[in-house]
């Protein structure tokens, strides 16, 4: 079982990663194997898993901590974003995921459904088993509410060339920080540390999973579509304007007009073109100043956490400090 190499440094992480996906293996078992088969591929196919590794980081804050019951907090956390991803892909018509077919494109749009569905059943299974209170699955349901409430407003912004800045980090909130911060908070929390402390490693993970987002919207502009394993500039053809878009537009709205009112007629040269102008207008440097500003925010609040024999503190901010450093 093969992690992704970020993980060698972190020796008892990489240890529980590996019994994560193990559990994960586990606990799917679907009468349609080529489905089940396809979650498994997508499982293995070189994730970061830097959600449920955030999860069992801050579980080594807390005094009840318990190997097993993190391990499955974790899994849980995983299938959730697994889940979340599988439905993306069919809102999106894409066809590539981490350089990988995505399941709505092998087996259509209602397997990948069903997929997303049963992963979500999987997710909540585990969590009724193992967590120690319903304070977990009340936060597991409202963070599930929040990423669907910045999912539906992304998708209310689609094609908007007048959207703002404010939008963006609120649609964002939602998508992708709220599942970092529930990984930083329920691993704390499950793990017997204090409600203040737990809503602290919440607020903490939301700045990570916002500088996080940033990052992977500007690697669009960045690199190419081997490194990000999908193609480069799709969310513009499909009305997705992200914040290196969102900060040129805000500079110069002309210069895009004659190509972002094409919508999904958008050429390869179109998309180009585009790309041209995000640089000559700033929009990566800009985006990158705002990643650099939440990643700063959050490490600084890591190390004011307290410092114990594992070197948790120590371990959170290198990887935190990888996010900005990140090529894919």
């Amino acid at each position: 079982m093969k992690l992704h190499e970020m993980w060698q440094g972190y020796p008892q992480v990489a240890d529980e990663l590996a019994q994560t996906l193990r559990l994960m293996e586990k606990s799917i078992q679907l009468k349609n194997k080529q489905v089940e088969q396809a979650i498994m591929e997508m499982i293995h196919s070189g994730g970061k898993l830097l959600r449920p590794a955030y999860q069992l980081l801050f579980a080594q804050f807390g005094p009840d901590r318990d190997s097993q019951k993190a391990v499955s907090m974790a899994a849980s956390i995983e299938m959730l974003h697994t889940a979340t991803l599988i439905h993306d892909d069919i809102v999106d018509d894409a066809d590539l995921r981490r350089g990988l077919p995505t399941i709505r494109s092998s087996f259509g749009n209602d397997a990948a459904v069903y997929a997303g569905d049963y992963l979500f059943v999987c997710c909540f299974k585990l969590l009724a088993d193992y967590a120690s209170s319903m304070r977990s699955l009340q936060l597991n349901s409202r963070s599930m509410e929040k990423i669907l409430g910045g999912e539906l407003g992304q998708m209310d912004n689609r094609y908007k060339i007048n959207g703002t800045i404010d939008d963006y980090l609120d649609n964002i909130s939602g998508k992708t920080a709220e599942l970092f911060s529930m990984s930083c908070s329920i691993g704390a929390y499950e793990s017997g540390c204090s409600e203040l402390f737990s809503n602290n490693a919440g607020k903490i993970g939301r700045k990570i999973g916002l500088a996080f987002q940033i990052i992977d919207d500007i690697l669009d502009y960045t690199q190419p579509a081997d490194m990000i394993g999908k193609p480069v500039l799709e969310d513009v053809r499909q009305g997705v304007y992200s914040l290196p878009l969102l900060y040129a537009l805000k500079t110069n709205r002309a210069a895009f007009i004659p190509y972002l009112e094409k919508r999904e007629n958008m050429t390869d040269a179109d998309t180009q073109k585009v790309y041209e102008l995000v640089h000559q207008y700033d929009g990566v440097t800009q985006a990158q100043a705002l990643a650099a500003k939440y990643t700063n925010e959050a490490i600084r609040a890591i190390q004011k956490l307290p410092q114990n024999e594992a070197d948790t503190r120590g371990q959170l901010e290198r990887l935190t400090r990888t996010i900005l450093d990140r090529q894919n």
